[in-house]
């Protein structure tokens, strides 16, 4: 098949639809390395936590036990951030700065970080009062072990949903897509849960917060191998064997990678409002139980992973032709 010819680069240079990705990866590698290197702890409040109070409010005047009252107001959630996004997309800068506010990666890397050094410390009482920022879970119970369980898997599972979602819709939906995808997942991490409130109502949460964490997820797995070549045919092993086990379509492929890159096993018994559930075992077959310092190696593995996924984005709006 013969090439366009430089008539054609000229007219889709002119439309500018070609180029929309291209601008679209540099907004979404752009928003990695701000995050990276400011976080956004001067973001008070934060529009995530104002949208969350917004949806409480929300819930409060529909809520019902049905999956009809689920889906309004799951539609109603993503209504007003894709009008946002619409708007910021017309916006100079907009795209960057929604996926700024989007991609979370210094804040989970500090909250870790500060649970690690209460356990460093032997303060279990601060550890424990620290971890609800990472996970769901009830915390009471956990010894020290088991809270370096819980702070790796948040990890490993919010490098997905936390890191690599938001960057990938941005490079794919700019504005659009990164706040779209926000305001799904934090839905489903306010409803999206199997007890008797939600099962109904936050069933539709849960759902279309799966089908989109599905590509970042695996593509999650894929940095994780990456940046880590030589556990790469352990990590594919754990994610095959294991991924499928986990009651998440998704969390379980992040937390296997993660497992078997850091040879450990992560998985076990967790705890929610008063009940138990049972995670499968991810990882290597010989490997160990977590420690507190392999909280500082998850983290490490989940800035690698950001770096590889900012130089894959800079590196597609740096080409030349459209993608």
């Amino acid at each position: 098949m013969a090439m366009p010819d430089h008539r054609y680069w000229r007219s889709a240079a002119k439309s500018g639809r070609p180029w929309r990705l291209k601008r679209a990866s540099a907004s979404a590698a752009g928003a990695l390395l701000f995050d990276a290197f400011f976080g956004d702890e001067y973001l008070r409040p934060h529009p995530v936590a104002i949208y969350g109070h917004a949806m409480q409010a929300l819930e409060r005047r529909i809520w019902q036990d049905k999956r009809l009252a689920g889906v309004t107001y799951l539609l109603g959630g993503m209504a007003a951030p894709a009008l946002s996004g619409a708007v910021m997309d017309r916006l100079p800068g907009g795209a960057l700065a929604a996926g700024f506010t989007t991609v979370s990666g210094q804040g989970l890397w500090q909250a870790a970080a500060q649970v690690a050094g209460a356990l460093e410390a032997g303060d279990l009482e601060t550890a424990r009062r620290c971890l609800p920022r990472l996970v769901g879970r009830d915390v009471r119970r956990l010894d020290a072990g088991g809270i370096a369980r819980a702070v790796i898997e948040s990890v490993a599972e919010n490098t997905s949903d936390g890191i690599v979602a938001p960057a990938l819709y941005a490079a794919v939906g700019g504005a659009r897509g990164t706040l779209a995808y926000r305001a799904v997942n934090t839905l489903d991490s306010m409803v999206g849960h199997r007890d008797a409130r939600y099962r109904r109502f936050g069933w539709a949460s849960a759902r279309v917060d799966d089908a989109a964490n599905l590509v970042p997820a695996r593509v999650t797995a894929v940095l994780v191998a990456a940046v880590r070549p030589k556990e790469a045919g352990a990590i594919w092993e754990a994610v095959r064997r294991d991924a499928g086990e986990h009651p998440s379509p998704n969390a379980g492929v992040v937390e296997a990678a993660f497992a078997a890159a850091l040879g450990l096993r992560l998985g076990g018994t967790n705890h929610y409002r008063g009940r138990a559930e049972e995670r499968p075992l991810l990882g290597p077959s010989d490997g160990r139980a977590p420690e507190v310092q392999d909280i500082a190696r998850a983290i490490r593995c989940s800035r690698h992973v950001t770096t590889a996924l900012f130089v894959l984005l800079a590196g597609a709006s740096a080409l030349e032709r459209p993608l």
